[in-house]
């Protein structure tokens, strides 16, 4: 399946790049210029392995596509993985995924996407188009997430998240001793 990654140097640790990632709302459309909506499905209020999240892009105003991805992979502060559960008619399969790992005083932050387009016989046509557009798209956004990682109200939100995470996670392992 076709790939489109970009990267990029940010100034905070990886545990907050990787927090800056996950925001959500109103804090998320500070940075990514993508993002129109996006809200967790099913009644959960957290990012992890099975979470359902929707998606609207910003590409088309009230037309624009929508996306339902599912957690395949939640391993803070390291990486984390999601997968197209149901999509624009064209993509066959779409994932994307963030990788972070530590760069001399900051983070080196990767995002990629994977993906395949149907019908299948359009794919000599539509991965190269699929392989310009997507490429924009995701330069455009890890530039907005880098921006996001010099935005002290995102900053502060990200780290108000990792400070619930954490408190959460102490709360469970109380529970289950």
């Amino acid at each position: 399946m076709p790939q489109v990654s970009a990267d990029v140097h940010v100034p905070v640790p990886p545990d907050l790049a990787f927090a800056v990632s996950q925001t959500t709302g109103a804090v998320r459309r500070r940075w990514d210029p993508f993002i129109r909506e996006q809200r967790f499905l099913d009644g959960a209020s957290e990012p992890g392995v099975g979470v359902r999240t929707f998606t609207r892009s910003s590409f088309a105003g009230p037309l624009s596509p929508s996306m339902v991805s599912e957690y395949a992979s939640w391993r803070p502060p390291t990486s984390a993985g999601m997968t197209m559960v149901r999509g624009p008619w064209f993509f066959g399969r779409f994932g994307g995924g963030w990788r972070f790992q530590p760069d001399g005083d900051g983070t080196l932050a990767v995002w990629k996407y994977t993906y395949d387009v149907r019908p299948s016989w359009l794919q000599p046509l539509a991965h190269p188009i699929g392989q310009w557009l997507l490429g924009r798209e995701i330069t455009r956004r890890i530039e907005g997430f880098a921006a996001g990682c010099r935005d002290e109200v995102v900053l502060a939100a990200a780290r108000a998240d990792m400070v619930r995470r954490a408190e959460a996670m102490q709360d469970e392992g109380g529970r289950s001793a």
